[in-house]
C-alpha cells in the first residue's frame, strides 16, 4: 500500500476511533498504538500537515521518567511530518485544543536513533501528550 494511503487510511481510523471513544476507555487502533482519553479538549481539532504545540511526558511502564516538557516550554511541530516518533505524530492526530490523551506506543511505532538516552530500543512508551495549541 503507498504510504500517503496508509497514512491516510491510519488517520481515518484514529479520527473515528476519537468520535466512538469515551473518556477513560481504552482505544487501540489496528498498527498496536493504544490510548486513553485523560481530559477532553474543546477547541480546533489537529490534523496532518499543522503545526501543533504539545505537553508531553513520558516513561516506561514500570513509571521510569523518560522526559518531561511539562515546567518548560511546549514541543512544536508540523503533524504528520515525521519530526517526532510516529506515535506521537499518529496519537495527537484527531486531538482537540485542551485534550489530553495517555499514548501507550509499542516499540514498532517508536523507533528513535539515541533520543531519549538510555533508553531501550525496544520499549513500550507511556506518553502523557496534551495538545496547547494549533497554528496555521
Amino acid at each position: 500500500m503507498p504510504p500517503v494511503l496508509r497514512h491516510a487510511l491510519t488517520t481515518l481510523t484514529l479520527v473515528l476511533g476519537v468520535a466512538c471513544a469515551s473518556r477513560g476507555r481504552v482505544t487501540e487502533l489496528p498498527n498496536g498504538l493504544r490510548y486513553r482519553v485523560l481530559a477532553t479538549g474543546r477547541g480546533a481539532e489537529a490534523v496532518s500537515g499543522q503545526r501543533v504545540s504539545i505537553h508531553e511526558t513520558t516513561t516506561l511502564p514500570n513509571g521510569t521518567l523518560i522526559y518531561s516538557s511539562r515546567g518548560g516550554n511546549p514541543i512544536t511541530f508540523q503533524l504528520g511530518a515525521g519530526q517526532v516518533i510516529t506515535g506521537v505524530d499518529q496519537g495527537v492526530t484527531g486531538m482537540r485544543v485542551g485534550e489530553r490523551r495517555l499514548l501507550i506506543v509499542p516499540p514498532a511505532l517508536s523507533r528513535r536513533t539515541s533520543y531519549p538516552a538510555n533508553t531501550p530500543p525496544d520499549s513500550v512508551l507511556h506518553i502523557d501528550v496534551e495538545l496547547m495549541q494549533i497554528r496555521p
